[in-house]
């Protein structure tokens, strides 16, 4: 039998924008709308199976019922523009499903449903209407089921006779009788003053229809009701008549035009990745279009070898060596897969790593290797001294940069973003979490046949966006040279003075059994310190300071609340600085000794270099990055760290202010400029323009409240913020920023700037056109719009100053090998770098890091570096 489905399109999209948060993909288009109707198309398509299918559409707001009632919906607030954008993409979605759509002038969609639903019944088709307006129940038949959306996106209640009877008590050809008596105020139909749905009900199933009950209005109970029965007669009557849905619209569509065969795969799945949809990708792939695809791959006429045959060993080549473990560092390979002009190769990792002619290929450097995370597999090579060169391309780094908000980088999220579908999940083969076990021989093959085959598919795809976004040159000039760069310094490692770590251990513990000494005695009484159930009654009801936050369990003792008491009691700050302490001792004492390696006797950091949206690296496992200096017991930490030579030193080269530099030249302020070009103290220089004073005017907390300021500015901070930072008002602070921008006009005039080029492109560059896109820069929601206005203020900055500090780092690893010095680069700690240097290196070395970073990137005001250096990374700085 033929099943004819129709959908009530206004109504499921308005009900998907308002089920979801505004969604956006990364051009800044919203989506939220077209992602909800497209999930609730889906479950409809799998579970109706229609044989046909349509969705309607209001033509506008104008319709015939107008012509009876001026004011029909005129009560209805004007669609959302963030909604109104959607519409046109949701028509795009029906046509990637091959799905009709219609709208007819002077219509509602309620009416096109109407019609065809009469049409279909008459030629004993089953009818089923998907919408959220109730006007639709009074299709109800016993071939016309209705689904009436509920709360969330693709939960519905459906209606039957049955349903209708049960829920209403009348017939559903008497749901517009009950809207005439009880009017609806979504559709400003006004009914019977004073008479709702419960009465109007109560009355049809008491008198039979409207006319039926107004004409027995004097036999009704209650004086006041027969009174307004009689009174508002024709206007209950014209209520029923706006509410009956006409099945004779003007509809052209024939039945048979409406027939639905399903949908190409393909086709939708190239507007999902355009839309960002990722999550409802598996629900259209097909075991078709798997086949198909793998049929692409099988081009490559997969190959395992037991040995290395020349025909392998071609350049280019798409290579892929299997290491399955998130540390890579000293891990065993599994498995090695390669691509080129002459097919596609597996060999066991065993037999490749062991023949001479494989090795000599890898250190090749005229062969290109193309790669996935080349950092990665630099090092696992490394470990087992085998050296790999000719890295002309790597797929994650070019992935992130394309777009680093991206949560997902791994081989197979690559290719499916570019229209390849291929059966790639490492957790599909090796199994779930950091526990593997090697699969059998022919599953662990036909994987990394795949992922090779992948790779040099997607490598030219890749390539090509690089170049359309004018990133070809970050890609070639920065970020693959570094990845080789940070191969290295974590093979090199640092090397680590474990007796230092395990006495200032003893020190710490000295330093907490003291403070917590003092806490007791302030406190008046023992208790556990780090047991917010035992801190809490002893700060707010013993010593009887302000509360200023509770949570379920009791007060709360978070460091922020702790942060807002330090003028209260002195006990705060007694706290506050044991939770400091004793995080040292835990994150980074003891954290650090358990990663010295065993044999090296150093800690191998490893640097991420595709996770932070503004092209910042971090650090992990351990985090260097982060050791805390504010500290005392912090900095101190600093001198676990020393050469791996006994002789040798620690030398440390540090930007100077590069943020503030970076925005004295985006914004091209010619007072910010000639304060850098004179050498002034940018902080008092600063003071003395916000507070219009003279530099022997200048007080400590003048400089501080500047130098609050001038940070601030780079990282787009509110007059929140700023009164946090400074303990002032958020008056005060708003007055310092005004202030600031009176001063720096072209500062606030690049501000605006970026804003507005963020508003109009969805993303905002750094000076080597590196992207962060933000599409909640039209966000309706201020908080969200907010910070995407703060990040497109700062993240050129700051980003900028990560290339250079990136380009540093490249420029400098150049030099060293080009003079072929000793001295070797160890870490980089947000804009300083750290080295290891023998001694007949010390003035060269210090010579050349200053010139290298100086004319790294060229501004329009100087870069300065400070280099120090010493026994310990601590005594360098």
């Amino acid at each position: 039998m033929n099943k004819l489905v129709l959908v009530d399109g206004n109504s499921v999209a308005y009900r998907a924008f308002y089920a979801l948060p505004l969604l956006s993909n990364d051009k800044g288009v919203y989506t939220n709308a077209v992602y909800g109707f497209t999930t609730m198309l889906l479950k409809i398509l799998e579970e109706e199976q229609p044989t046909h299918m349509l969705i309607a559409f209001d033509a506008g707001k104008t319709t015939f019922r107008h012509e009876q009632f001026e004011d029909y919906k005129s009560d209805r607030q004007k669609t959302p523009p963030e909604l109104s954008e959607q519409l046109p993409i949701i028509q795009e979605v029906l046509q990637s499903f091959t799905i009709n759509s219609v709208q007819v002038d002077l219509y509602e969609a309620d009416d096109i449903i109407g019609t065809l639903a009469k049409r279909a019944e008459e030629e004993d088709w089953q009818v089923r209407i998907y919408t959220g307006d109730k006007d639709l129940l009074q299709l109800v038949t016993d071939r016309t089921h209705v689904a009436i959306t509920k709360k969330g996106i693709t939960n519905v209640d459906w209606y039957d006779v049955d349903a209708i009877t049960e829920r209403y008590g009348i017939p559903a050809t008497h749901i517009p009788d009950m809207k005439g008596l009880g009017g609806d105020s979504s559709d400003n139909i006004p009914g019977v003053p004073k008479i709702g749905e419960k009465t109007a009900l109560k009355l049809l199933a008491e008198y039979g229809n409207i006319q039926d009950v107004l004409d027995h209005a004097d036999d009704v109970s209650g004086p006041k009701m027969r009174e307004r029965l009689k009174e508002f007669r024709e206007q209950a009557l014209m209520s029923k008549e706006l509410a009956v849905i006409t099945r004779e619209a003007p509809v052209k569509l024939e039945l048979d035009r409406l027939s639905y065969e399903g949908y190409d795969s393909k086709t939708v799945r190239q507007l999902f990745k355009e839309y960002g949809f990722n999550s409802l990708m598996n629900q259209i792939t097909t075991d078709e279009d798997i086949e198909a695809e793998e049929a692409a791959l099988e081009d490559f006429e997969f190959q395992h070898m037991e040995d290395i045959t020349a025909e392998m060993l071609a350049s280019p080549a798409a290579l892929i060596v299997e290491v399955p473990v998130e540390n890579y560092h000293n891990a065993d390979i599994w498995g090695v897969g390669i691509v080129n002009e002459h097919g596609s190769f597996t060999v066991p990792a065993e037999t490749a790593l062991a023949t001479d002619s494989f090795r000599d290929w890898l250190a090749n450097e005229e062969k290109e290797k193309y790669l996935f995370d080349a950092k990665r597999v630099i090092v696992a090579l490394g470990w087992k001294d085998i050296e790999i060169k000719g890295v002309s391309f790597d797929a994650l780094i070019a992935s992130y940069l394309l777009d680093p908000s991206l949560s997902a980088h791994d081989m197979a999220d690559i290719a499916e973003r570019r229209g390849l579908h291929t059966v790639l999940a490492d957790e599909s083969v090796y199994g779930k979490g950091a526990k593997f076990s090697k699969p059998e021989a022919a599953a662990l093959n036909d994987h990394l046949a795949r992922k090779a085959a992948t790779l040099w598919k997607i490598k030219e795809a890749l390539g090509s966006e690089l170049e359309e976004n004018e990133q070809s040159g970050l890609f070639s000039t920065l970020e693959l040279p570094l990845s080789l760069v940070l191969a290295q310094m974590e093979l090199q490692g640092v090397s680590t003075d474990e007796q230092q770590l395990l006495d200032m251990g003893k020190e710490l513990d000295e330093r907490l059994q003291s403070l917590e000494q003092d806490i007791h005695s302030l406190a008046g009484e023992t208790f556990n310190i780090n047991s917010p159930k035992q801190l809490g009654p002893i700060l707010f009801e013993k010593l009887e300071l302000p509360v200023i936050k509770k949570t379920k369990t009791g007060y709360s003792t978070a460091a922020d609340v702790l942060e807002k008491l330090q003028d209260e009691h002195e006990i705060i700050p007694k706290l506050l600085h044991f939770r400091q302490v004793m995080k040292l001792k835990s994150t980074y004492i003891e954290g650090l000794l358990k990663v010295i390696h065993a044999d090296t006797r150093k800690i191998h950091t490893r640097f991420n270099q595709a996770i932070t949206q503004t092209g910042r690296l971090s650090s992990a496992e351990p985090n260097l990055q982060n050791i805390p200096i504010r500290l005392e017991e912090g900095r101190k930490i600093r001198k676990a760290f020393v050469p791996s030579e006994s002789d040798w030193v620690i030398l440390a080269a540090d930007y100077s202010q590069i943020e503030l530099r970076v925005l004295a030249h985006m914004s091209g302020d010619e007072k910010l400029q000639a304060a850098f070009h004179e050498g002034q103290d940018i902080h008092t220089k600063t003071a003395m323009d916000v507070f219009d004073v003279k530099k022997e005017e200048i007080t400590d907390t003048m400089r501080r409240q500047a130098k609050a300021v001038n940070f601030g500015i780079v990282y787009g901070i509110s007059d929140y913020g700023l009164s946090q930072n400074l303990g002032i008002t958020r008056k005060e602070a708003q007055a310092f920023i005004d202030r600031y921008f009176e001063s720096y006009p072209n500062v606030k005039q690049y501000m605006d700037e970026a804003v507005l080029h963020a508003r109009d492109e969805g993303y905002i560059t750094t000076l080597l056109k590196r992207r962060r896109y933000l599409p909640e820069i039209n966000d309706r929601n201020f908080n969200r719009r907010s910070f995407a206005e703060r990040t497109a203020m700062n993240t050129p900055i700051q980003g900028t100053a990560a290339d250079i500090i990136k380009k540093a780092m490249v420029d400098v690893a150049d030099d060293l090998e080009k003079q072929r010095l000793q001295s070797r680069l160890l870490l980089q700690v947000h804009d300083e770098l750290i080295f290891e240097v023998p001694p007949a290196e010390i003035e060269q070395m210090q010579t050349l890091v200053t010139e290298t970073m100086t004319k790294t990137i060229a501004l329009d005001v100087p870069l300065v570096v400070d280099v120090e250096h010493g026994r310990t990374w601590y005594e360098a700085k």
